[in-house]
């Protein structure tokens, strides 16, 4: 992701908001904060996200506006590549120390969770800032991997 200019951070989704239809996707970890929305914190914590003792860490969310996302998923035939190309929207996001980021698709919340699960991914994946889904499809091609693309 970053070779293509997006950026990319560690992110998985943890929670979907039914009513604003948004799905809410973070990671404690690696966040890049060349595709940070404003100033990273950094956030003391009582509890170290659920580990013994307590901690700092850095929370930002993902600059608002159009945002990949990738997954390298391990398929029958190999490895392929799903992506999801949606919007990092404003609103409320979980204060916790991690990057957060409420993201919107094109088809919905709902379903865009049952395409992109569709496809078997972990429940890691990458995203980055912009639309780079058709580049990622050339990619896959020139690897010579299957490409599934989510939530249009």
């Amino acid at each position: 992701m970053d070779n293509f200019g997006a950026g990319g951070s560690f992110t998985e989704y943890h929670a979907m908001d039914f009513k604003d239809d948004v799905v809410l996707m973070g990671h404690d970890g690696p966040g890049h904060i060349a595709i940070a929305q404003s100033k990273t914190k950094v956030r003391p914590l009582a509890v170290y996200h659920g580990k013994v003792g307590r901690g700092l860490s850095v929370e930002m969310s993902v600059k608002h506006g159009p945002v990949t996302l990738l997954s390298v998923v391990e398929s029958a035939g190999g490895l392929k590549l799903l992506a999801a190309e949606g919007e990092s929207v404003p609103g409320p996001i979980l204060e916790i120390g991690n990057t957060n980021s409420r993201c919107r698709f094109p088809c919905g919340a709902r379903r865009f969770v049952n395409e992109w699960n569709s496809h078997g991914p972990a429940h890691h994946s990458a995203v980055g800032t912009g639309r780079v889904a058709g580049k990622l499809g050339k990619l896959a091609a020139l690897l010579e991997i299957e490409f599934a693309q989510a939530g249009n």
